[in-house]
């Protein structure tokens, strides 16, 4: 299965269609997206383009195809006009003898673990920034954010096919 991972769209229309035309591109199975889809939470600027409902229109259609987690600014009120699940506080996905424990991060992070086995992969959005980093009994991966980088960080995701790759929106490789 191909797989393409974002998160943190927070409401920017300019970036999820960015985002979607990657999608397309890349020609994947799913697009797992890792919460904070339509709010631009407290602590951010506007992103450009601010439109939740242009977002909404965008990403309804493809309901079929999404896998969704909850993340802190995603709320049960979003969930009345989304027509996928997103309040779900995790996933988990088997990846080539993976386990992949796929969260937003407000709640599970490398400062604070979810039951993990040796061997599994901590995947959460939340920083908006890109992380691949071996922990020692875990592998923690981040694919930054799709329309609030931070760390002077790409505007990006992540794509699994038989592997892990991190690149940017216009879907150039990113070394992480």
């Amino acid at each position: 299965m191909k797989l393409m991972i974002a998160s943190d769209i927070h409401g920017s229309a300019l970036y999820c269609r960015k985002m979607l035309a990657a999608y397309e591109r890349e020609q994947a199975d799913r697009l797992l997206l890792l919460g904070d889809i339509l709010y631009h939470g407290p602590r951010n600027d506007l992103p450009k383009e601010y439109d939740p409902k242009a977002v909404i229109d965008m990403l309804n259609p493809l309901k079929q195809e999404i896998l969704c987690v909850r993340g802190n600014c995603d709320t049960e009120v979003d969930q009345m006009v989304l027509h996928f699940p997103i309040l779900a506080d995790y996933c988990l996905l088997e990846l080539d003898g993976h386990t992949v424990f796929a969260t937003h991060g407000h709640h599970h992070n490398p400062g604070s673990l979810p039951p993990l086995k040796n061997g599994d992969i901590l995947l959460n959005g939340h920083t908006h920034i890109p992380a691949n980093e071996n922990m020692g009994t875990y592998t923690y991966m981040n694919p930054g954010s799709v329309a609030i980088p931070k760390n002077n960080s790409a505007h990006g995701y992540m794509l699994y096919d038989k592997g892990f790759l991190w690149k940017d929106l216009e879907g150039s490789l990113l070394n992480i």
